[in-house]
C-alpha cells in the first residue's frame, strides 16, 4: 500500500518544541519533494514547510522561519519536521504530502494541493498552557 504517515504530534507548552515525522511506505521518497501543511480550526490547509527531493532546495511560510527547520533521510524514507519555539497559533493539523512534479519535487516550490501524489493522515498538533 502506497502511503505517507505523519507522527510526532502532540500537546505542548508555548515554546516548547516537537519534530514531526512523515514516512513512506510502498514507493521510495528518493524522487519526491516533501511538503508540510497545516489547517488551523475553522481554516484552510497552508504550506508551511517544503523541501526538495535532494535535500537542496527549502521553501517556508513567514510565520515559521527561525522557529522550524526541515530535513530528510532518504535511506529512512523520512522527512522531518523540527518545531521549536512553538506558539498557539501553530496549533492545527499537520499534513505532509509527496509530489513527483519536476519543478516542485527538486525545487521544493509550492503548487496545487491537487498536483501532490500523496498525501498523509494528518498529525494533530496543539499548543496551550
Amino acid at each position: 500500500q502506497l502511503q505517507l504517515v505523519e507522527s510526532g504530534g502532540g500537546l505542548v507548552e508555548p515554546g516548547g518544541s516537537l519534530r514531526l515525522s512523515c514516512t513512506a511506505s510502498g514507493f521510495n521518497l528518493d524522487y519526491y519533494g516533501i511538503g508540510w501543511f497545516r489547517q488551523a480550526p475553522g481554516k484552510g490547509r497552508e504550506g508551511v514547510f517544503s523541501i526538495g527531493s535532494r535535500g537542496g532546495y527549502t521553501n517556508y511560510a513567514e510565520s515559521v522561519k527561525d522557529r522550524f527547520t526541515i530535513s530528510r533521510d532518504n535511506g529512512k524514507n523520512t522527512v522531518y519536521l523540527q518545531m521549536n519555539s512553538l506558539k498557539p497559533e501553530d496549533t492545527g493539523v499537520y499534513y505532509c504530502a509527496a509530489v513527483q512534479n519536476p519543478g516542485a519535487s527538486f525545487y521544493a516550490t509550492w503548487v496545487r494541493e491537487s498536483e501532490y501524489d500523496y498525501w498523509g493522515q494528518g498529525t494533530q498538533v496543539t499548543v496551550s498552557s
